[in-house]
């Protein structure tokens, strides 16, 4: 137990929590719009770093192929971060992780094309976007570590769904730059060289970010672990993997459903939409838009839901509103597609349930191997079923075209019943008193 936890069971956030909360929210926005932002140039990227010679469909399946091997890289890269998060600090990882976002993301806005380099080009462009991968996967689970261990056990909830609402507040803003760069310029502008802005900025949102993270503390679990000399001596992920099965076998499957609903209702559904009811791109954007600041603003609120009445309650009536507004969307917008905006924004409201991810991965850990347990189940959950995810949801638009809507309810049912299957297993994962809540601490 950490003299941290023990000593603040109902204090209040006080200032310097709140300061980190919001130092940590922002950074993350920034290296999350620094990932995603890749995706809104993919048509450009495809004619400018290929042969030109090349059909076009071939060009954008190895587009998408480069954008795709960021996600393969998150497993490695967040592995080897956690690593070290849990043998020499969260905030040295915590600080890295901005870094080794900043440079390549800076790097392909000022990489040659193929015209330039050849073959040369591509390469270096998966070289990126693999520094990214990595990067992020050290990002996410070391962001919700390091939070969750400066606030007291009572407002974990608070502090991961500001932070998740930072994460996803960086598409919000990939979206937006994506947008004012498209209406600033020609689409023969935006190809030949506009796109380069995008990464160039986000470049200097890394640095500044991990400039912003200077002003950040050590934990005080971490460092208290290191004071009476705590600190795991085995190798963090073999202690994961020998002793906390369950832990990791229910964070993957309740990441599934955060895949789920990120992949599906926020990344894939406004090209799905296009095809599906013939909106044009600009209609979906702005259903898009609506959607990801609700969903910012709501994770924020299922944080401080899940600190009162803990991941069982609020999982179990998030995944229902979940899978209804979804089902809501699809139908809705086929016979009301005036509609698009109000529906588009509940749906994503109801994906705020995935604020219920953090918190059940970071009860589902102790603090010594905490990092890395979190980490392994995360980046592990996200690039198996991240990648299967748009193949599944494409085979069933081809047989329904609620296929969509089927994928997202029956993935939420699956992270439904288990959290309700292993509350009793796993204490942490319902409200419990401030005693318990020390002891997984």
């Amino acid at each position: 137990m950490s003299e941290h936890s023990a000593s603040r069971p109902h204090q209040r956030l006080t200032r310097q929590d709140l300061r980190t909360l919001v130092l940590a929210s922002l950074g993350g926005a920034l290296e999350f719009y620094d990932f995603i932002i890749f995706v809104f140039f993919a048509a450009a990227i495809s004619h400018l770093f290929f042969p030109p010679g090349m059909p076009d469909w071939l060009q954008q399946i190895q587009t998408f192929g480069i954008f795709a091997a960021g996600y393969l890289a998150r497993p490695l890269g967040g592995l080897i971060m956690a690593h070290f998060g849990d043998k020499l600090g969260r905030k040295r990882m915590f600080t890295f992780s901005i870094f080794l976002m900043a440079v390549p993301t800076l790097l392909i806005g000022l990489t040659p094309t193929y015209e330039t380099l050849g073959y040369a080009a591509p390469i270096l462009l998966l070289l990126f976007r693999m520094m990214q991968g990595a990067a992020i996967g050290g990002e996410g689970p070391g962001a919700w570590v390091f939070v969750s261990e400066h606030v007291p056990p009572h407002r974990v909830g608070l502090a991961v769904g500001m932070l998740t609402g930072g994460l996803t507040g960086g598409i919000m803003l990939g979206s937006l730059m994506a947008t004012a760069i498209n209406t600033a310029f020609t689409p023969a502008e935006v190809s030949a060289w506009a796109w380069r802005i995008a990464f160039l900025v986000g470049g200097v949102f890394g640095f500044l970010a991990m400039y912003l993270r200077r002003f950040l503390h050590e934990t005080p679990v971490f460092e208290e672990m290191r004071r009476r000399a705590g600190l795991t001596r085995d190798l963090p992920i073999k202690q994961v993997l020998r002793g906390h099965g369950r832990g990791v076998v229910v964070s993957m499957l309740v990441t599934w459903m955060l895949t789920a609903a990120i992949v599906v209702v926020i990344l894939m559904t406004p090209t799905l939409l296009q095809k599906l009811h013939g909106f044009t791109a600009a209609e979906t954007l702005r259903g898009n838009l609506a959607a990801t600041f609700a969903l910012t603003v709501s994770a924020m609120l299922v944080g401080a839901l899940l600190d009162r009445f803990g991941s069982v309650k609020v999982g179990v009536t998030g995944s229902v509103a979940l899978i209804a507004a979804t089902y809501g969307l699809y139908t809705g917008v086929a016979t009301r597609p005036d509609l698009l905006v109000p529906l588009y924004a509940v749906a994503g409201a109801t994906i705020g349930v995935i604020a219920v991810v953090p918190y059940v991965m970071i009860h589902s850990f102790p603090a010594p191997i905490r990092f890395s347990g979190v980490s392994f189940s995360y980046n592990m959950a996200y690039a198996i079923f991240g990648g299967l995810t748009p193949l599944l949801v494409s085979g069933l638009v081809a047989v329904d075209r609620l296929g969509p809507a089927h994928y997202v309810a029956a993935v939420a049912l699956i992270g439904l019943v288990t959290l309700v299957a292993n509350a009793r297993a796993m204490p942490g994962l319902s409200a419990v008193p401030a005693g318990a809540e020390n002891a997984a601490r």
